[in-house]
């Protein structure tokens, strides 16, 4: 069962590719766990200072952008990881750090908050293989989860997210985890679910960089046997089956197909025991075009205080039905008016997808740009860039290069 979605009663993201809110920096290919959707290799390889800064460069360069999501591999096996946050701040935009948590202690996180750190995204999901967490459930992983959380929470000022890559057989665990969210919606900023996808799939497809025919199986992972479709439909429609309000409001569609969800963007308002409803397209809309009217920038992070003053938006109800919908349920219940609200964000976020005739889709506007060569590059299949020097082409078998106009296949190993 797929959930209803229409874009057209959706907002759609403003972003673009030269004005965004987001860009990805990646200052080290060294990771400390092997997770089974991870779409980059893990190598023990740093960028130096001088590196970053040239990327940051590139950025400056060619993107409007809030916020730099400092990613990797792991960016805390990076030595230098505090310079690298003082960098990005000191050029005024918000350092979010994309890690597993692993390495991370509260005197480390101290010291980057020192540096500027506007906030955390931790990837946790039961497909990481963390030592002492084998075979345990997503929802067991709600206490690494909460560890993580309480240890933001106690350094205080920084923004909390988390990202879970959801498989085939962990589907059924999401309605559980956007209820832990609610259970800590004071100290859990956004939720983030990534349908999973595999980086290559050579029986439906022959691979071209440039006019050469490549050989994919280095990108290609153990095959899992997981389903590479699940899409937003799924996840929202999971999510319906306890909460039947849940109501997404803004998104960001695929360059090749415009009614695509590739993020799909729901903001809640509630407490730890109640969601009372969730903001429309016309408040994410002034949102973001009051942020760049104020500050030149489409917003990528609220500052933690901003989420806790879900209660003062009530004010704007002429402007929004979603807004409308909870002052009905103020005036019904008139507590509510005395109590701190808190905004909550779930995103879901739908990687490449190959469409049957060979075309990419991609995130139009995509947010997570890196750098390859000086210039903005997907970071999703910066692996491509890597082995083959350039992305590549997907071309279906039947409808691929007869074999004697092929070129000579190249097969392009990367070597550490």
């Amino acid at each position: 069962m797929t959930a209803a979605l229409d874009h057209r009663e959706l907002y759609r993201l403003p972003w673009n590719l030269s004005d965004n809110a987001i860009a990805w920096l990646e200052p080290t290919m060294k990771c400390n766990l092997a997770c089974e959707g991870c779409y980059r290799a893990n190598i023990n390889e740093h960028k130096s200072l001088e590196e970053i800064g040239k990327d940051l460069d590139v950025f400056e360069r060619y993107r409007k952008i809030d916020g730099i999501s400092i990613a990797g591999g792991d960016p805390l096996t990076h030595p230098q990881v505090v310079d690298i946050v003082r960098m990005v701040a000191d050029r005024g935009w918000k350092p979010i750090l994309n890690t597993n948590g692993l390495a991370l202690t509260e005197d480390l996180l101290r010291e980057m908050k020192r540096a500027g750190l506007f906030g955390l995204t931790f990837h946790i999901d039961s497909k990481q293989h963390r030592p002492k967490w084998k075979n345990k459930t997503e929802q067991e992983h709600n206490a690494l989860r909460l560890h993580f959380a309480e240890m933001v929470a106690r350094v205080g000022g920084l923004t909390c997210s988390f990202n879970s890559t959801i498989y085939e057989d962990t589907l059924d665990s999401i309605p559980d985890l956007v209820a832990w969210a609610q259970e800590h919606i004071d100290i859990v900023h956004v939720m983030v679910f990534i349908c999973y996808r595999e980086p290559a799939d050579p029986k439906r497809f022959d691979y071209y960089a440039g006019a050469r025919k490549v050989d994919v199986s280095a990108l290609t992972y153990e095959d899992t046997g997981q389903r590479v479709d699940i899409s937003a439909h799924d996840v929202v429609a999971k999510i319906r089956e306890r909460w039947p309000d849940f109501a997404p409001a803004a998104y960001l569609n695929g360059t090749e197909r415009p009614d695509s969800f590739k993020w799909l963007l729901t903001v809640r308002v509630g407490t730890r025991k109640r969601i009372y409803g969730y903001l429309g397209h016309k408040m994410v809309e002034m949102a973001q075009v009051w942020n760049h009217l104020t500050t030149g920038r489409y917003m990528a992070y609220a500052p933690p205080a901003m989420v806790r003053r879900g209660r003062s938006m009530l004010l704007l109800w002429p402007f929004d039905r979603g807004l409308r919908r909870m002052l009905w349920r103020a005036l019904r219940s008139p507590s509510l008016l005395f109590r701190r609200l808190y905004i909550q964000s779930i995103m879901v976020i739908t990687p490449v997808e190959v469409l049957d005739d060979g075309r990419q889709d991609m995130c139009d506007g995509c947010p997570d740009m890196t750098v390859w060569n000086g210039e903005l590059a997907w970071s999703c299949r910066l692996e491509e860039c890597i082995h083959y020097g350039q992305f590549m082409r997907t071309v279906p078998k039947e409808h691929a290069i007869p074999q004697h106009e092929q070129p000579d296949l190249v097969t392009l190993q990367h070597t550490e």
